[in-house]
């Protein structure tokens, strides 16, 4: 089916009174995704790396170097009742075939934003010995995801997470440590499963890790992923994945209000546009995206909105989801998104299926971040998405640059320069409240 009628196809669903603006959301929608799949076919490679060998089954065989870009991990949008993960990743592939060839030296190390960077960025305490379990709510079986985060951690110096040792758990929808779903392996959701523990892992190195992986992509498995989360003890719950609201999407909301559970859920890749499902919803916390770079100022960096070529941290209106008493400006009449954000860009991670080190993008790195800190804070169990907005000062606050995405689509035509799409001071939807100041507001 083509993809402008498939997206069409959603507004039969939407309430009467959005028609109108889900109309408009859809049509910026299928640009932006049109610009996504020319970006992958410039590449001259598939949106996944299944031809990649894995290093820990055998040799590596090194696939050429496409064109330089960022491309889409997973599929979108997702077919009605599935869910997409949100991340975007382009590997390292000279790091890597230096590696390949047993140099040493700098060459061989990955470019990025480093855990040490991200705590200084961010100020915080790692060295807090929190014992709180974060879960990450995924879809699928990663193979070899415990020697991932293992490889991850041991080259940045970061506490050992090990199965053995009760830190690191793997677990199905239904919370049993077998039989494990289907791998997998070149979907996208393996690498949005890497991302997510590592980062999880940069924020909070003490931390527990719990992994529960849904039986397909399809919102009725992930919703399950949440409960049994829940029911495991985690006390803070990560989503890196969505799909544009629609009412059948909405049927599933009651699975992420989970009575003194933290929920965070990435706010998505297309700049300003239809709010995502779940992060639409005002029981979680939704993460938009920033970029980070060093910066001779007092805090030592500087962050702006992320907004590039590839993607740009969602924001949206929620056409379903009422405006809380907590959001007080009134631009839009229901829910905006996001809350909170972190950086989205200029990260890297390890999983050999997919080449070795790959620099990855997206609110996939946001989402899993905020929940790290809110671990390291401790408090997943008593906080709720009101009490972040009375903690204002405790964020940094970002006032430059705006997601109107694709790059055509100026803010004034977007959002009509206004807080939706603009890094205003005060809240914005790009950026929420800010990005992290230390725990305080955790």
């Amino acid at each position: 089916m083509p993809l402008r009628t498939r997206l069409t196809g959603l507004l039969s669903i939407f309430p009467p009174a959005r028609a109108r603006h889900a109309a408009l959301a859809i049509a910026a929608l299928t640009a932006a995704t049109l610009c996504v799949a020319a970006a992958q076919a410039a590449s001259g490679l598939p949106a996944h790396a299944a031809s990649l060998a894995d290093p820990l089954a055998g040799p590596a065989t090194m696939a050429p170097t496409p064109v330089q870009g960022l491309r889409r991990a997973c599929v979108w949008p997702p077919p009605a009742g599935d869910a997409s993960c949100f991340t975007l990743y382009e590997p390292q592939y000279s790091v890597n075939r230096a590696l390949a060839e047993g140099l040493t030296g700098p060459i061989t190390r990955p470019l990025g934003l480093t855990p040490a960077e991200i705590e200084s960025a961010y100020r915080l305490p790692v060295a807090r010995r929190s014992r709180q379990t974060v879960a990450v709510s995924i879809a699928y079986n990663t193979p070899h995801l415990a020697e991932y985060l293992a490889y991850y951690r041991k080259y940045f110096r970061l506490p050992a997470c090990t199965q053995s040792s009760g830190c690191f758990r793997v677990v199905n929808q239904d919370g049993k440590p077998s039989p494990l779903p289907i791998s997998g392996q070149g979907s996208g959701w393996d690498l949005e499963a890497t991302l997510d523990v590592s980062m999880i892992s940069a924020a909070c190195p003490y931390c527990h890790i719990l992994v529960v992986e849904a039986d397909s992509d399809s919102l009725t498995s992930l919703a399950e992923t949440e409960k049994s989360a829940a029911r495991l003890g985690a006390q803070v719950i990560s989503n890196s994945y969505g799909q544009p609201e629609n009412g059948l999407a909405m049927t599933y909301a009651s699975a992420y209000h989970q009575s003194r559970h933290t929920i965070v859920v990435a706010a998505g890749d297309f700049g300003f546009t239809t709010a995502n499902f779940p992060a639409d919803l005002s029981t979680v916390i939704a993460v938009g995206g920033t970029e980070l770079s060093r910066a001779h100022v007092r805090r030592g960096w500087s962050e702006q909105v992320w907004n590039s070529l590839f993607g740009a941290g969602g924001s949206g209106c929620s056409a379903y989801v009422p405006r809380p008493r907590w959001q007080n400006r009134t631009a839009c009449p229901g829910r905006t998104v996001a809350d909170v954000a972190a950086v989205a860009t200029n990260v890297p991670i390890y999983n050999a299926y997919w080449g070795g080190w790959v620099t990855v993008a997206g609110t996939s790195i946001s989402a899993p971040l905020i929940s790290g800190i809110y671990g390291l804070a401790g408090n997943g169990r008593q906080v709720t998405t009101a009490d972040l907005y009375r903690h204002a000062r405790d964020f940094f606050k970002i006032t430059r640059g705006n997601n109107a995405w694709p790059g055509y689509l100026t803010p004034k035509v977007r959002c009509g320069d206004d807080y939706l799409c603009v890094a205003t001071r005060g809240y914005n939807a790009p950026t929420g409240l800010g990005t992290p100041d230390g725990i305080g507001a955790f």
